[in-house]
């Protein structure tokens, strides 16, 4: 008999438990699904109150292709906090150490959602690597495999 892995989900007041990052940087939302060293889905609600709006680009707004691949490392972070079962201390931060294959598709624009999707493509010797995913009304938007490692700060 095989058992199905229990799939999560995650509010805000979880999110901010569980990464360091605060507005303007926090850049998810809510978990809609989250399956423990597997994948994870989670949303961007993209405001024209965000205050990158302002200078990118004042007469036609749109979310920097960095910051899209920043939501999505940050939607990784909490697969990768939930997966080994540690909360984030003041001595412990997430850092890119690759990202490759980053093709942006589409446009992102005030008013839309982002859908972020990451999943473990590979863990070893403390290295993450995740083949991530956003979409916006079903339409890609960003593609990128990324890795990140974690690492004890003084």
């Amino acid at each position: 008999m095989t058992t199905t892995p229990a799939i999560t989900t995650m509010d805000i007041h979880q999110i901010l438990k569980k990464l360091p990052h605060r507005y303007p940087f926090l850049l998810v939302d809510r978990v809609l699904e989250l399956e423990v060293h597997k994948r994870i889905k989670a949303l961007k609600n993209v405001s024209m109150n965000e205050p990158f709006f302002q200078g990118h680009f004042p007469a036609r707004p749109v979310m920097p292709g960095v910051l899209m691949l920043e939501a999505l490392a940050q939607t990784a972070a909490l697969l990768s906090f939930e997966s080994i079962g540690q909360e984030p201390g003041d001595d412990t931060v997430v850092y890119f150490v690759g990202i490759d294959g980053a093709r942006f598709k589409r446009p992102v624009e005030p008013g839309d959602q982002l859908v972020l999707e990451a999943q473990i493509d590979r863990a070893k010797a403390g290295i993450y690597k995740y083949k991530t995913r956003a979409t916006v009304d079903g339409e890609l938007a960003v593609e990128a495999d990324l890795m990140c490692t974690m690492r004890k700060v003084k």
